[in-house]
């Protein structure tokens, strides 16, 4: 039986509210920042503090894993890539490695389904080898969703009671948009053929085929619409069913998280219905190529940082976002404010000239 993620409380309201009184009080015109100001106060909020504090431990958890509809033309690379992929990972020769490197914060990759032997130090949460092909069959057994979900659970307490304030959820996995797009289009109530995006760039025929196979997934999906865990174990798979229990219990543990693309913002659209209020915990770190992921983020009601037509995955464009969220706690948290700095505000010009005399009478 699975427990519930809940209760998902709001970051601290009365923080938030004194944050954005400091932010007057900065040496700066009111509102000057944009929306690094409101950036400033949500952390704040987050932290339950203000000023907020710099994070010390950002940390990205990149899920693996591999979909049995990879096997049928939906992607332009083999599954064995993902395999091979999480290798790069743990030698820190892919993109996520140099962009955590800049942005400060440190990767975690974790075979949560990979079609391949991995080892004790990525596999301890691993649910299954391949997650099954959607068209036709479920993605998961009854017993392995539990054991998903109850894993993302788990590697959010790992890394929280491991010191992490800020998390970072990436994605791994050859064929992975498709059964992302199902539950963002399930969800959103979209048609196949306006969610469907190029992926790892497909060609037209590609991109057929990954049509037609979206259209018969929804067709299994959609009687499970408002049921978050057998969407999860019909259309999903065993990686996005542990981002989603990673996604739900950070937020019920007070921990910010920056999402990431399609794959890990279709788990977190799936993760607000476990737990309601998640998303008041995370911030989107930019918008992807795929039509799908601007359709999450609407659901989502979540404004992204960034837009560069990036299209990875892994956590790369939340880590390209994460020094922008590391400037709004820096100017909100070490600027000075008009009193400590000696700096004459508006109030002080309009005090100073009405006590100015009249010399007209």
């Amino acid at each position: 039986m699975i427990d519930g993620f809940g209760p998902v409380t709001p970051p601290d309201p009365d923080i938030r509210a004194a944050a954005a009184q400091r932010q007057q009080q900065l040496t700066k015109p009111v509102g000057a920042l944009g929306r690094l100001e409101e950036l400033g106060n949500w952390v704040a909020a987050c932290q339950g503090v203000c000023p907020p504090e710099q994070f010390r431990r950002a940390r990205v958890v990149v899920f693996a894993g591999d979909h049995g509809i990879a096997r049928h033309g939906v992607s332009a690379y083999p599954s064995e890539v993902t395999a091979q992929m999480v290798a790069n990972f743990r030698a820190g020769g892919a993109a996520v490695n140099a962009l955590a490197a800049v942005a400060g914060a440190t990767v975690r990759v974790v075979d949560i389904a990979v079609d391949a032997e991995t080892d004790d130090v990525v596999g301890a949460h691993k649910v299954r080898r391949s997650s099954g092909s959607i068209d036709r069959e479920d993605a998961l057994t009854p017993e392995e969703i539990e054991a998903a979900l109850a894993a993302g659970r788990a590697i959010a307490d790992e890394e929280i009671d491991a010191g992490a304030d800020l998390l970072v959820a990436g994605d791994m996995g050859i064929g992975n948009t498709t059964p992302a797009t199902v539950l963002i289009a399930t969800l959103t109530d979209t048609e196949p053929i306006r969610a469907v995006g190029r992926g790892t760039g497909i060609d037209d025929a590609g991109w057929s085929r990954k049509v037609a196979a979206i259209r018969d997934a929804m067709r299994r999906a959609r009687p499970l619409a408002k049921d978050p865990v057998e969407l999860l174990r019909v259309a999903g798979g065993a990686d996005i069913a542990a981002m989603a229990g990673f996604l739900a219990h950070a937020a019920s543990r007070r921990t910010p998280v920056i999402l990431d693309g399609v794959v890990v913002t279709a788990a977190a659209l799936v993760a607000e219905d476990l737990a309601a209020g998640a998303r008041d915990w995370w911030l989107a770190g930019h918008r992807s190529t795929e039509p799908a992921h601007a359709l999450a983020l609407g659901r989502l009601r979540l404004e992204p940082l960034i837009d560069l037509g990036m299209r990875l995955g892994e956590g790369s464009g939340a880590l390209t976002a994460l020094p922008i969220l590391r400037a709004a706690v820096a100017t909100l948290a070490e600027m000075s404010t008009f009193a400590e700095a000696g700096v004459s505000t508006s109030d002080d010009s309009a005090e100073a000239e009405a006590a100015r005399p009249d010399l007209t009478k």
